[in-house]
């Protein structure tokens, strides 16, 4: 007898085990954590009294809780399931609220990579947006971020894969009694009832205060597949993150059921109570201390602003600069000459500053570039530098004023280009357009600089980084060679000192890698920069058809078939008599292009070429070195660079680009 009794409740301990088993692959319910299979990670915890706190006011910390057992969603079953749970969301007094919480179901109990700010503990930079991260969340947010398009700060959304609710609402719940839609403040730090129910097809959001029963209406019900989504195992959860603004976020209850009509009602008489702090009571010993450390705050404010007033065009002066005094200019000058840097009169961003224009007694019109500089690493030579370009004097140079120094800053005056640089009429269709008689005029005042660069200044002159967006052009559109940012100096006669590849692709000479800069590669340079003029488009452009990515490759093609006039730029085609000089320009352009740098003119003969006072050489599309590729440019191009070819430069204090006129 008592072998058959033993037998007969093994059986029902075995029938009662599948029974949990089932309900636990089915669904859980917890009034209060006192008890539960739940992974918590973060700074999650359960409270004494069993209040789930996801995180508390400390900055930049996240908060996970798990239901520890995965849920089966196979595609061949209903894709459902339902969740109710009540959430609070309490601030410190006086303190504004950080980001909210989200409910959400995930492949993985591993969230360790996620971003602790606005991107609620789920995601981060790289994983929002990624369809690989199937993570499904219902937010209760309370940040609006344009970032990812919230309609206010404190709202529900539905987010698939990323921090972009697909559907969002105003936090609110309908009120049966009233018959019409109730705001909730999610920060007010009330409990807070939320269902969220989904029955393969459509997901439906509905809110409510604690003590009031689910409302007949949607706050959000949206049309919504799941599938691929939802994998085979998935864990629920729910997540907050504090960023810099932190909040305590507290789980009262949390009932959870892959069926709607299975899934338990939580018992609101068992939930815990969310702790609300108090403000602490400041006796009149403390107002007397306040109005101590006010006054002593006015005191240095007062001061502060007598201290910036006396000191607003202070400067940096050393010893050493006492030979460039000519080319020093004061702050105070250059402050009332832009109006305080005034937006009115910001000209454009370049690399490593902002230019704007400025206006110097007697009306002289000038450009400032202002941006940061780190010590003095490399100063002194950086301003005798920019002594020397201030003493080079040609035409069709930009010219470069001075400089002025204050903490940290650095300001360069140059003169003021008004029609900006010549890059923006070849490719952005500014107006008015360009006619090859003046585009052939900037293009002999370039040559003349370079000619003055090479032989003719004091020191040997390496500009190292032509193209049209350095060429700035004057009110009647002279062409002015600018940013120096990259030039070097040697004396006649001796060899330069620089062997640093730096310079733009598409631009640089293919011995510039082994053999650093010299006057040939500028020279190679100038003729990229005369196909570049002469046909309207850049050296390289990825985008295009391969036999038109590289210009020098396709110039030298079209020459070989004797229709070198099919490469020109189309704008200009209308103009049947400029076609023998925009032929002559383009076989100059690939003589300088020619691969072995001995075979390339010096700028002086590029001059006579362009003046028509010596006839081209004897050469043809098939002599040694024309056309021919760089390798700079086709492994540049392999790396898919876009349409600006932002230049290379070397890891010292001048490669700061000097813009003079507008900025890159």
């Amino acid at each position: 007898m008592a072998q058959a009794l033993d037998l007969i409740w093994v059986v029902i301990s075995f029938l009662l085990l599948i029974n949990l088993s089932s309900q636990q692959e089915t669904g859980f319910i917890f009034n209060g954590f006192r008890q539960g299979d739940l992974h918590l990670d973060g700074v999650a915890q359960i409270l004494p009294g069993g209040l789930l706190q996801l995180t508390n006011t400390s900055g930049q910390k996240m908060g996970h809780a798990f239901f520890r057992q995965p849920f089966e969603f196979n595609s061949s079953e209903s894709l459902s399931f339902s969740t109710h749970f009540v959430c609070a969301m309490v601030r410190q007094p006086g303190v504004t609220g950080g980001n909210g919480i989200a409910f959400f179901l995930s492949p993985s109990m591993d969230l360790s990579n996620a971003d602790a700010t606005q991107y609620l503990g789920l995601f981060n930079t790289t994983t929002n947006r990624s369809p690989s991260s199937n993570i499904f969340a219902v937010e209760l947010d309370t940040v609006e971020s344009a970032e990812f398009d919230d309609i206010d700060n404190n709202h529900v959304g539905i987010n698939v894969n990323s921090l972009t609710s697909v559907d969002s609402a105003p936090a609110s719940y309908f009120s049966e009694k009233e018959g019409l839609n109730k705001s909730i403040s999610f920060l007010s730090g009330d409990s807070i009832q939320v269902w969220v129910d989904y029955d393969g097809t459509v997901l439906n959001v509905r809110l409510a205060p604690l003590g009031i029963q689910k409302p007949s209406r949607n706050l959000l019900s949206r049309s919504i597949n799941l599938s691929q989504v939802l994998q085979d195992r998935m864990f629920v959860g729910l997540s907050a993150a504090t960023g810099q603004l932190a909040n305590n976020h507290y789980i009262l209850g949390w009932s959870f059921n892959r069926s709607k009509a299975s899934l338990q009602s939580l018992d609101i008489s068992k939930l815990p109570r969310v702790p609300r702090p108090k403000p602490s009571y400041k006796p009149p010993l403390m107002l007397i201390l306040l109005l101590t450390v006010l006054g002593i705050i006015l005191l240095v404010i007062l001061g502060g602003a007598y201290l910036y007033k006396r000191n607003k065009y202070a400067e940096v002066r050393e010893e050493w600069e006492k030979e460039y005094g000519p080319h020093r200019y004061s702050y105070k000058s250059i402050y009332k000459a832009t109006n305080g840097f005034h937006r009115d009169g910001f000209l454009g961003k370049g690399g490593f500053g902002e230019v704007y224009k400025g206006t110097l007694p007697r009306d002289q019109d000038i450009a400032v570039k202002r941006f940061s500089h780190d010590g003095e690493r490399g100063m002194k030579q950086f301003v005798a530098e920019i002594a020397s370009m201030g003493r080079l004097d040609h035409r069709n140079l930009v010219p470069l004023l001075g400089y002025c120094r204050r903490k940290g800053e650095f300001l360069l005056v140059s003169k003021y280009m008004p029609n900006g640089s010549l890059d923006q009429f070849l490719f952005h269709n500014r107006e008015p357009s360009l006619p090859w008689l003046k585009r052939l005029a900037i293009l002999k005042g370039i040559a003349s600089a370079l000619h003055y660069l090479h032989t003719g200044a004091t020191q040997v002159v390496l500009h190292r980084d032509i193209k049209a967006s350095n060429v700035m052009l004057d009110t009647e559109f002279h062409g002015k060679l600018g940013d120096f940012g990259m030039a070097r100096f040697h004396d006649h006669g001796a060899s330069p000192t620089t062997t640093g590849a730096v310079g733009t692709v598409g631009y640089m000479a293919p011995e510039l890698t082994s053999m650093g800069a010299s006057t040939k590669t500028d020279v190679y340079s100038f003729g990229a920069f005369m196909l570049e003029v002469a046909c309207g488009r850049r050296p390289v452009e990825p985008n295009m058809r391969a036999e038109k990515q590289f210009l020098v490759k396709w110039v030298c093609d079209c020459w070989r078939k004797k229709a070198t006039l099919d490469a020109r730029d189309p704008k200009l085609r209308g103009e049947s008599s400029s076609s023998r000089s925009v032929e002559l320009v383009m076989k100059l352009g690939l003589l300088c292009t020619n691969l072995v740098p001995e075979s390339r003119p010096d700028m002086e003969q590029v001059v006579q070429y362009l003046d028509g006072l010596i006839p081209l050489p004897d050469f043809s599309p098939d002599s040694p070195g024309i056309g021919i590729l760089s390798p700079v440019m086709v492994v540049a191009s392999s790396s898919v660079i876009s349409n600006t070819s932002a230049p290379a430069t070397e890891s010292m204090f001048m490669t700061h680009s000097i813009q003079y006129g507008v900025g890159r």
